[in-house]
């Protein structure tokens, strides 16, 4: 059954779905002779963590073509060199991609359709979360909301005909996953009462009303909601689209931008109940390269489809 046909989960806490999905569920394994031999994939947030694993575990399925879209080039440079290493057969680019600027989003999709010939997977793995309130100049959005939601819908929306229309020969369906969190489950939107005619989306950017943990989790519950209305208009015959949660994760750098203690407590309940990276990312490349149109539409959680 997909994501839609699933009843909804009746745990009456968020913790029992998060034990449950982090230590009852078990890694799936790859299928025998798996190759991605003669594809091209675009990993976002590639230079480090989840995404930098993810790119690891896709070039030994022997991927030849791979994008690495980051913010800074640099960083991706230096990603790409220990990537080279690993993987000397497979052609490994840097693009620049800033995800709290359209113009940067529109450039790079723009890029994708003139210089590649063939596009099989989009890995949007780009995320935040942020301590504090702070607005994105160009375009007037919370940074985190604009990230983790409005600028991966853009850049999902102008990926698609290209993952259509740049697919192999034998027709085999591109793939666009997104990265998302069991913590979707959980998300709220901040209507203000006092404002009733504020559009939902606008009310993210109400600094009185900002809590970097319901604007985290609410941006992956958007996504959720995204989703189910996309595949409505793209068929699994032509783009197998599905949105995908690592679990919990250890060592990775998704604390950096939180407080103080906050980051603390993170760590030490990390270090405890995470999963390794490798562990993660393993979820990711089951989504793109495991996964076929059983998962269109569906919300992936520990290999699995959930509601």
């Amino acid at each position: 059954m997909d994501s839609k046909s699933l009843p909804p989960r009746r745990e009456p806490l968020f913790p029992t779905i998060f034990y449950k999905t982090q230590f009852c569920e078990r890694q799936a394994g790859l299928p025998a002779g798996l190759s991605l031999s003669s594809k091209v994939a675009i990993v976002t947030g590639s230079n480090a963590g989840l995404g930098f694993e993810s790119a690891r575990q896709l070039l030994a399925l022997n991927l030849s073509h791979l994008i690495l879209a980051v913010r800074s080039v640099e960083k991706g440079e230096a990603a790409a060199a220990k990537l080279r290493q690993s993987a000397p057969k497979a052609k490994i680019e840097v693009w620049k991609l800033d995800m709290c600027s359209y113009a940067s989003i529109r450039a790079f999709a723009e890029r994708v359709g003139k210089g590649l010939t063939r596009l099989d997977i989009a890995l949007l793995n780009a995320g935040l979360v942020k301590p504090s309130f702070e607005l994105v100049k160009e375009t007037g959005h919370e940074e985190s909301m604009q990230v983790n939601y409005l600028s991966s819908v853009l850049l999902s929306l102008l990926l698609l005909p290209h993952l259509r229309t740049k697919r192999a020969s034998n027709n085999e369906p591109g793939k666009l996953t997104i990265v998302n969190s069991g913590l979707s489950l959980t998300g709220k939107l901040p209507l203000n009462p006092n404002k009733p005619e504020q559009p939902i989306l606008k009310s993210f950017d109400d600094p009185e009303k900002f809590s970097n943990t319901t604007w985290y989790n609410t941006s992956k519950t958007l996504m959720h909601l995204f989703l189910w209305k996309l595949t409505e208009y793209v068929s699994a015959d032509d783009v197998i689209v599905n949105i995908v949660d690592p679990g919990y994760v250890k060592g990775t750098e998704s604390v950096s931008n939180m407080p103080k203690i906050t980051a603390l407590m993170a760590k030490s309940f990390a270090a405890v109940t995470g999963r390794t990276v490798e562990t993660g990312a393993s979820t990711y490349v089951d989504a793109v390269a495991v996964k076929g149109k059983e998962s269109h539409g569906c919300f992936l959680t520990s290999w699995r489809i959930h509601p």
